[in-house]
């Protein structure tokens, strides 16, 4: 299984982070990198991301302004 985020702009178009991830063996690394990842992203532009699972959508789109509070 491959995990995976889609990174959006606010308006739902996507977009790339500077230094792209690539895939993640597992939902909790996937989920841990975010967790680490979302000052950057947002910084860049990147408001919301998506989680897929084998590019079968899991959960989102999550807006990463919530992890700043």
């Amino acid at each position: 299984m491959a995990w995976e985020w889609r990174f959006e702009k606010a308006d739902g178009t996507t977009t790339e982070p500077a230094q792209p991830p690539g895939d993640f063996g597992t939902q909790g690394d996937a989920e841990s990198w975010i967790g680490e990842s979302w000052p950057e992203l947002l910084a860049e532009g990147i408001e919301q991301v998506t989680l897929l699972e084998d590019g079968a959508k899991v959960y989102g789109p999550m807006s990463l302004h919530g992890a700043e509070d």
